[in-house]
């Protein structure tokens, strides 16, 4: 059976530490030391411990950016559904790795702060694109593009937060639906004269997850062990 790969193993070790020493106590040193690689290795895949921590949230946004982008006037509610959902697609193809993070940042006060500091990022991605549908420059726009935006987030993360807990069995019918609800909050509002774009159909079957799940992998994807 071949070894899993260095940014895996490394990862296991770094949660194996944190559980017997404490997250301050553990060293970048005492990680690869535990993972049979060297320091070298571990700068190529994490920047620091904290890094191991928290998902690839850089590529996490590059992805929800672009599904994003290729959305139409009419179709921008869709494309935020589908955004939300490849966020938590990720967190549960970490499986137990994700459930691992949540008992350790609920203990550890600055992991909390980084976190938070995560989500008001993808809070301003979602307010951006939801004012640009818009296009109202008032401040009421704005504010509803503010509301909504973290109505969306605030969708994702409760669901997240049961799957973590144990209280989700289909987190992902649980996600379309709080979707639902939060979009129907909002009234769909009339396309601008001579807008186009590129009309994108929503994934809504197991099929289209078992296709998507593969590509988010490899989106997501570091270079290979060295």
């Amino acid at each position: 059976m071949s070894k899993p790969p260095a940014r895996v193993r490394l990862a296991d070790a770094a949660f194996a530490l944190f559980d017997e020493r404490g997250y301050e106590q553990t060293t970048v040193d005492d990680i690869a030391e535990r993972a049979g690689v060297g320091r070298t290795t571990f700068f190529r895949h994490y920047r620091s411990k904290e890094d191991v921590i928290f998902p690839d949230h850089d590529r996490l946004l590059e992805l929800i950016d672009h599904r994003l982008a290729t959305s139409s006037h009419s179709t921008a509610l869709v494309a935020v559904s589908d955004a939300v959902r490849l966020v938590l697609l990720h967190y549960l193809d970490e499986g137990d790795l994700a459930r691992r993070r949540y008992a350790l940042t609920s203990k550890v006060a600055a992991l909390r702060d980084r976190e938070i500091a995560s989500v008001a990022r993808y809070q301003r991605l979602f307010r951006e694109f939801i004012a640009a549908w818009m296009g109202d420059p008032t401040k009421s726009a704005s504010l509803r593009a503010e509301l909504m935006a973290a109505a969306v987030v605030s969708a994702h993360n409760h669901v997240l937060r049961r799957w973590l807990r144990g209280e989700s069995a289909d987190p992902v019918a649980e996600v379309d639906e709080a979707m639902h609800e939060v979009l129907a909050l909002f009234p769909a509002r009339p396309a601008p004269s001579g807008s186009g774009g590129t009309t994108v159909v929503a994934f809504r079957s197991a099929q289209d997850l078992d296709t998507l799940l593969p590509e988010l992998r490899r989106l997501m994807e570091v270079g290979p062990e060295r």
